[in-house]
């Protein structure tokens, strides 16, 4: 009797890893992870990783996004933004604390040289049990008045809404008046009472929330800095029970999405540009020899100093070494 040995192969079920967004899937950022990223990082792994995307806060809100990844019950990957983090993630305050900075590939290479050089930011994401895996940036910082604007020399005595405490201190160097407010319909209320004069924030945001509509006199430019920087951010937990060659894999996959984000979002910047135009705001696009006089008026240099002594004042240490090493960075991109 013949006797035949069957090997039955079974196919090996992909290991889920569940995403966590807070924004709703559509803008540029959020378009980029879901067709460009995910895809690589499921190719890279030929299958073995598959994202279960969650967007718009389902699974976590902004504010709680760093928490929910850290303690890895719900959420694998999140994306993280680090102002809303600002006592867990000092080191990664430092980015808005510059007037003015690269643009496309510029802005990619000065970050992936930050994480590759000081090795303090690593540092601070695994103190918060996570990994950076990529990351993304957004939109520059625009303008938006209710009065015509014709240059940034004409922000200095207005009332304008900012969220970030550099952009506070840069608005009191040269001479306005920073407010806070929540965000939301109160900015233009605000706007069409005439409580505020204006608006700094990054040019969709505005879009976004209808702004140009009661605050139509726009200026912005590509060279306006934000610093407003989004991680896509693993537990490391998880992480560290990867496959060597799971993680080698999501990393190419970062790796190929680096090379075409810089033209992504010079392209992105130029659209949303039309969109305001096209809406019947009055936008003028600046060119650094414009900038150049505001970043001066800011004194954001003082402004980073100042924040570096509070830093230290609460026991911060690594702060001042770190602001150094990416003052040097940034010197080098900009030349």
């Amino acid at each position: 009797m013949l006797l035949l040995n069957h090997t039955t192969v079974v196919a090996q079920e992909p290991k889920v890893l569940v995403y966590s967004d807070h924004e709703p899937l559509g803008g540029m950022r959020t378009r980029f992870l879901k067709d460009v990223l995910f895809p690589a990082i499921e190719k890279e792994s030929n299958g073995r990783l598959k994202i279960d995307d969650h967007w718009n806060g389902e699974l976590a809100i902004a504010y709680d996004a760093r928490g929910a990844v850290a303690a890895g019950e719900v959420v694998d990957i999140s994306t993280v933004v680090p102002e809303y983090s600002a006592n867990e993630m000092p080191l990664h305050q430092i980015f808005k604390g510059f007037p003015m900075g690269p643009t496309g590939d510029g802005q990619i290479e000065f970050f992936k040289r930050v994480y590759a050089e000081i090795p303090a930011f690593a540092e601070e994401m695994t103190e918060n049990n996570l990994v950076t895996l990529y990351f993304g940036t957004g939109y520059p910082v625009a303008f938006y008045s209710t009065k015509p604007l014709g240059s940034l020399n004409e922000v200095s005595g207005g009332r304008w809404r900012t969220a970030s405490f550099w952009h506070q201190d840069f608005l009191t160097n040269v001479g306005a008046t920073p407010v806070t407010m929540h965000w939301g319909p109160e900015v233009p209320a605000a706007l069409q009472a005439g409580t505020i004069d204006g608006l700094m924030v990054n040019v969709d945001s505005g879009y976004m929330l209808k702004v140009h509509e009661v605050a139509p006199n726009i200026l912005a430019s590509k060279d306006l800095w934000l610093g407003h920087v989004y991680l896509l951010a693993m537990n490391k937990t998880t992480w560290d029970g990867l496959a060597q060659d799971d993680r080698d894999a999501i990393r190419r996959a970062a790796e190929s999405a680096y090379t075409t984000l810089g033209s992504v979002m010079d392209n992105s910047f130029d659209a949303q540009i039309q969109e305001l135009q096209d809406a019947g705001a009055t936008v003028r696009v600046l060119d650094k020899a414009e900038i150049e006089p505001w970043v001066a008026a800011t004194r954001y240099q003082e402004a980073q100093d100042a924040w570096v002594r509070s830093q230290q004042s609460k026991g911060n240490e690594s702060v001042d070494p770190a602001l150094k090493a990416v003052r040097s960075i940034m010197r080098d991109i900009m030349d």
